[in-house]
């Protein structure tokens, strides 16, 4: 083992992780899903400056990528959604989300589907919103994400998206077991792959974390692929050469009283990036 990693490991025991949905089902306290849904407020509450949570949801036929095990997805059906759609990279996801659809009786107005966001399975201009909540920081080719929302948003539609930015505290996605905040800008992605490793050794869902960040935890040790490194600097630069109008742009700092550090130090000190896009109405 890395002296390095010794050191991360060593401190890591003076810093409490945040709650993480991993570790709620670990212990038995909520499901994944349960845990997306009572927090899918909290996503359309960024976009309040812009628009109301019914606003953005009523009568629409919306498309949330990245919808994970569907609690998310199910809150805004309760919106009063004509129809959604949830689709996530992961398989086992589709199963979770359609029972949960079903327990909440919100089958008939929310359809799951195992997709890639750059290859989805919809018609040209067939969706009035797309929402991507904690998206845009892992997805391995954030422009085409861009180019197929596009294409399947109908013209006037609205693309709206929120996400840390990765030099947030937690940024690096490893606060399931790493409590250090800013770790990622502390020590080297294979030292904290090594870390990680370490710490979930023996949990119950060690091999689902570890495919979930490294995808062959087999062969990869060099590089968190669960992560894309996107700051707000390439986000800003991806969306001015994208085909979209930006319709609303916020930054959000970490806390009020942090606002100062967050002006000084952006990457560092904002919570997240609040971005609409939209697609423009034909002539």
């Amino acid at each position: 083992m890395r002296l390095a990693t010794r050191v991360l490991l060593f401190l890591n025991k003076f810093f409490r992780p945040p709650v993480h949905p991993f570790n709620l089902a670990n212990q038995g306290t909520m499901r994944y899903a349960d845990w997306q849904f009572e927090r899918g407020h909290l996503t359309l509450e960024h976009y309040r400056p812009f628009a109301s949570p019914e606003e953005i949801m009523k009568g629409k036929t919306v498309l949330d990528i990245g919808s994970g095990a569907g609690g998310k997805t199910l809150y805004y059906a309760t919106l009063g959604v004509k129809k959604i759609y949830g689709v996530d990279v992961v398989p086992h996801y589709e199963e979770e989300a359609r029972a949960m659809a079903t327990e909440k009786n919100l089958a008939d107005r929310a359809e799951f589907l195992t997709a890639d966001a750059t290859q989805l399975p919809f018609a040209d201009d067939f969706f009035d919103v797309i929402i991507a909540n904690d998206v845009m920081e892992h997805v391995a080719e954030p422009e085409a994400v861009l180019r197929e929302a596009f294409r399947v948003l109908k013209p006037g539609g609205r693309f709206f998206t929120n996400f840390p930015p990765y030099y947030h505290p937690y940024g690096a996605h490893l606060s399931d077991v790493i409590g250090i905040p800013w770790v990622h800008a502390l020590f080297s992605e294979p030292v904290l792959i090594e870390a990680y490793r370490e710490l979930v050794r023996g949990l119950p869902d060690a091999d689902m974390r570890l495919r979930l960040r490294l995808g062959d935890p087999e062969r990869n040790s060099t590089r968190l692929t669960y992560i894309n490194h996107m700051t707000i600097k390439r986000f800003r630069r991806i969306v001015a050469e994208s085909p979209f109008h930006v319709a609303h742009w916020r930054l959000v700092p970490l806390r009020s009283f942090l606002r100062p550090l967050a002006v000084l130090a952006p990457e560092f000190f904002m919570k997240a990036v609040v971005c609409i896009l939209e697609k423009p109405a034909r002539a």
